[in-house]
Formats: C-alpha cells, sequence, structure tokens
C-alpha cells in the first residue's frame, strides 16, 4: 500500500491538529467558565453589600459614609460591567474554538474517507492481479499436462 503513506501522514497530522483545536477549546471553556465564576462572586458581594447597607441604613449615618458607600457601589458596578465583557470575550472565543475544531474534524473525516477508497482501490487491485495470476498458472498448467480426457488415436 505505498500509494497511501502520503496520506496516512496527512491523516496522522489533521488528527494532531484536531486534537489540538479540541484541547484549545476546552481551556477557552475553562476561561468562560472562570469568568462566570467571578462574575456570580461579584454580584452575590453587591447584593449583600447592598443587603447590609440597607440594614445599616436604618441606623444614623454620616453623609461622609453615605458618599463612600455609592462611590464604592459605582465602582463595583463598573467592575461587574468589565467582568461582563470578559464574559463577552470569552463566548466570542468559545464559538471561534468551536468552528476551527468543527472544521478540523471535517477536514480529517474527509481524509479519512480519501483514506479508505485508496486502500480500498488498491485491495481491490491487489484481488485482480492475484487472480490474473491464478487464471495465468492454470492456464499454464492445462497447456503443459495432456489431457486425460482427450481420445488417443
Amino acid at each position: 500500500m505505498t500509494g497511501t503513506g502520503g496520506l496516512t501522514v496527512a491523516v496522522e497530522l489533521a488528527t494532531r491538529k484536531r486534537d489540538e483545536a479540541g484541547q484549545a477549546l476546552a481551556q477557552v471553556l475553562r476561561r468562560h467558565d472562570h469568568a462566570l465564576q467571578q462574575l456570580d462572586q461579584l454580584s452575590s458581594y453587591a447584593a449583600d453589600t447592598q443587603g447590609r447597607w440597607s440594614v445599616s441604613a436604618q441606623t444614623h449615618t454620616s453623609p461622609q459614609i453615605v458618599g463612600h458607600y455609592y462611590q464604592f457601589m459605582a465602582r463595583l458596578d463598573q467592575t461587574i460591567a468589565l467582568q461582563q465583557g470578559v464574559i463577552d470575550e470569552a463566548h466570542r472565543q468559545c464559538l471561534a474554538a468551536r468552528k476551527v475544531l468543527m472544521e478540523a474534524e471535517v477536514y480529517l473525516a474527509g481524509l479519512q474517507r480519501l483514506l479508505e477508497k485508496r486502500r480500498q482501490e488498491y485491495a481491490r487491485l491487489a484481488a485482480r492481479r492475484e487472480q490474473k495470476q491464478t487464471d495465468e498458472f492454470a492456464s499454464r498448467r492445462r497447456t503443459a499436462t495432456p489431457d486425460t480426457c482427450q481420445d488417443k488415436p
């Protein structure tokens, strides 16, 4: 099967690229999940802080503390918005990595189909060659030995 050597190498390379694309997707998915966890933590912290402030605001608080609270909450909201941007970017990266993986899988499947066709063709040619040799051998054998069924003069 000398004609499939190049294809075999191409299939191995495509398999490696597909595996690398799968690993890259897994890494991007982990980053996306981590970003989601961070957003959840920030949102929970903001909600807890808001809840504590509601309770403590019922007591007498100075205007300076109220100002600090609103500044802190504004910065926390900015941080949450930035984290949402990180999540959006991670989502775009996930989509791109999935596309790369799918393209690699399609390419690999095409190469594997082509390799299988070539192997079948080589097997078919080998079977023909073997049949031809068998037929030639039988023909030579028939002509080399006299036929016992013929009438002798």
